[in-house]
């Protein structure tokens, strides 16, 4: 007999009553009595449990004793209409054979754990009702993001990850060498002697794939990255991460506003596709830990985002009357704080926010004509402040120089050479995996919605 996943006998298990099933998986709870035994039978491919009825005339105490938490079994028998509350139909075990016992020192049992005793279970936490559903959730939306740009005629182009470059101009990077570290080779003034490293340069992990995937549009129209990205800052936030996933397409011929349209169009699909496709695990979030889960994110979904400029925002910001941590005055980076309040406490909408100083934004973004600003926008929504941030990328070859000039960067003489050979007006915008699946899972710490996370004094696994 084939096996069948629970998710599978559940969602057709009116055409499989009265039917014989082949079932796998891992034991959640056992209860019962000196007659039956009842467990609670998960197997990863959904947040709910199927129940197994072990009748004690066909099963001896012997046979079942193996069966405890954590264990893994499988079972044979009639799916039937279940009898007790809870649940709709339950297997009739007439067949048992255990895989894997658990002791009872087993880490997970049925009591609640924290967050933070789970991180250092990090090898088993997958198992556990609220990550299975997490992780769900995170599949869920990593194949949305390829489907909707593939669907509207992007190409999936993949950008290195050890890079020369710094593409935010922030210094933060970990850096690639296979140089001896005990006896480092020096040049005559002390300095590191890198034409001795594998890449004869320094080289980094990359903070973004944004830089070369720029080249890719000059050539393919319209592209998408999604991959590994690495910030070396010793931030111990509940919204950074050292290792996680960037999302950047980057478009040709794309100006500011077709940026916009395409930005919102895209996280409202992935969204969508979330409540479309797991929403028995976001229901069991917005039960369990975030009650107001499912009207954020319909509240996404439904509404337009609000556009308006930073000039515009912090007049908004200035006149509210509001006791802020951080100050507000033009000129000043945004804090999440008045993010938040623009979209859930303003405008009680998300808000898209343009024309940035170009003191606060990157070296590649496109010069307003007042020579103060630039096209930059931003996407916040309610919870957590930016969850996209991207530009028109200034396509103009003298500007762009004196622009890297300014900032005294090196080594873009490749980058620079795309505005001197057919340049176009172009635009894209990154977005943060792990920031779109906090969001749309309600996770408070950005660390509970990846696997293993990777943060300062933390590289377990």
């Amino acid at each position: 007999m084939k096996r069948k996943t629970v998710k599978e006998i559940l969602k057709n298990s009116g055409e499989l009553t009265g039917k014989r099933v082949d079932v796998k998986g891992w034991v959640r709870t056992r209860r019962g009595n000196k007659n039956v035994q009842f467990v609670a039978l998960n197997d990863g491919s959904t947040i709910n449990n199927l129940q197994i009825v072990f009748d004690l005339s066909k099963f001896s105490e012997e046979s079942l004793k193996p069966i405890t938490t954590g264990s893994s079994i499988h079972v044979e028998g009639e799916l039937v209409a279940s009898q007790g509350a809870g649940q709709s139909v339950e297997v009739l075990a007439d067949t048992l054979e255990v895989y894997g016992t658990s002791p009872a020192d087993y880490p997970l049992q049925k009591k609640g754990h924290t967050m933070e005793f789970l991180r250092e279970k990090a090898h088993l936490r997958p198992r556990t009702n609220t990550f299975g559903a997490v992780l769900r959730i995170r599949h869920a939306l990593a194949y949305a993001v390829h489907k909707f740009f593939n669907d509207k005629g992007f190409y999936y182009f993949h950008t290195p990850l050890i890079t020369a470059s710094d593409c935010e101009g922030a210094g933060a990077q970990f850096q690639v060498t296979t140089l001896p570290l005990q006896e480092l080779p020096l040049n005559e003034d002390g300095s590191i002697d890198y034409s001795k490293d594998f890449f004869g340069k320094m080289a980094s992990l990359t903070v973004s794939g944004q830089l070369e995937g720029e080249l890719g549009a000059t050539a393919l129209g319209l592209i998408y990255t999604f991959g590994p990205t690495f910030r070396a800052e010793n931030s111990n936030t509940p919204r950074h991460l050292s290792e996680f996933w960037m999302i950047e397409p980057e478009m040709a011929f794309y100006e500011i506003q077709d940026n916009m349209d395409l930005a919102e169009e895209f996280i409202k699909y992935c969204v969508n596709y979330a409540l479309e496709h797991c929403y028995d695990d976001i229901k069991f979030l917005n039960d369990h830990f975030d009650h107001e889960l499912i009207d954020r994110l319909k509240f996404v979904v439904d509404n337009d985002f609000v556009r308006l400029s930073y000039s515009e925002g912090v007049k908004i910001l200035e006149e509210s009357g509001k006791k802020f941590e951080f100050p507000v005055y033009w000129g000043v980076d945004l804090a999440s704080e008045h993010e938040r309040y623009l979209v859930e406490e303003h405008f009680k909408k998300p808000v898209i926010l343009t024309d940035y100083p170009k003191e606060i934004k990157a070296f590649y973004m496109k010069l307003n004509d007042d020579g103060k600003t630039v096209r930059a926008m931003d996407v916040l929504f309610p919870k957590i402040g930016e969850i996209i941030g991207g530009s028109q990328r200034e396509e103009n070859y003298e500007k762009l120089t004196k622009r890297i000039e300014e900032m005294g960067l090196e080594g873009m003489d490749w980058y620079v050479d795309t505005r001197k050979y057919g340049t176009v007006p172009h635009s894209g915008f990154g977005l943060g995996f792990e920031r779109l699946v906090q969001f749309v899972t309600g996770m408070q710490n950005i660390r509970d919605v990846i696997p293993f996370p990777r943060y300062p004094k933390a590289c377990e696994y």
